[in-house]
């Protein structure tokens, strides 16, 4: 549950870095706020003939959603920064059909081991976790 609102906690913190697991649970957390909201307006809109409960819910989806948009923004560019690569990729996502998939391939992918340009593993993994394999092939083991 700390994942899911860890970037609430860090509202416009777009330094450092943030595990998979953050974004993720945040991602969670978003779509489950949503899918509430959406809910509570469709509801309205069949059981209301004035619309005004539908139209409450719209409402309180939108200031949600305008709320949410800067956490979000900030969580994927810890992820960028995890993967010692620039927060300024999140722009992608402005690049049409291709930009938001582009995106999705990166926010799975492992952030990298030990300390980068950004700050700590935020896994507390350093260099020397990686094994007596990881320098000369990436992590990988061949045996």
């Amino acid at each position: 549950m700390e994942y899911m609102i860890m970037p609430l906690k860090r509202y416009f913190d777009f330094s450092g870095r943030s595990r998979r697991m953050e974004y993720w649970m945040f991602f969670l957390f978003m779509m489950i706020v949503y899918g509430v909201l959406i809910t509570l307006m469709v509801a309205g809109a069949g059981a209301d003939s004035s619309g005004m409960f539908s139209g409450v819910a719209g409402l309180l989806l939108m200031l949600v959603a305008a709320a949410l948009i800067i956490p979000s923004i900030a969580v994927q560019v810890r992820r960028f920064h995890d993967q010692d690569k620039s927060g300024w990729m999140a722009l992608l996502n402005f690049v049409p059909f291709v930009g938001g998939l582009i995106v999705l391939i990166f926010m799975l992918l492992e952030g990298t081991h030990g300390p980068n340009s950004y700050g700590p593993d935020p896994k507390g993994r350093d260099s020397a976790d990686i094994g007596d394999y990881g320098a000369e092939t990436g992590g990988v083991s061949y045996r």
